[in-house]
């Protein structure tokens, strides 16, 4: 009867820790959030050359 109190116990506690531990992962930092903002940044970057090239693609043949 202890032992599966305890192992009852142990498992409620384990299973609070888990759940704790990822909520914690949810929450992004400055230096992530910066990141991000990099990324964003040099996909339009791309995405403006890539636009530009068509651009003068189209003149060029016309």
């Amino acid at each position: 009867m202890w032992k599966s109190r305890l192992t009852i116990l142990m498992l409620a506690l384990m299973m609070a820790l888990g759940s704790a531990t990822l909520a914690g992962c949810d929450n992004q930092g400055p230096a992530e959030e910066a990141g991000e903002n990099i990324d964003d940044a040099m996909d339009d970057a791309g995405d403006s050359m890539e636009d530009a090239g068509d651009e003068m693609e189209d003149t060029f043949s016309n």
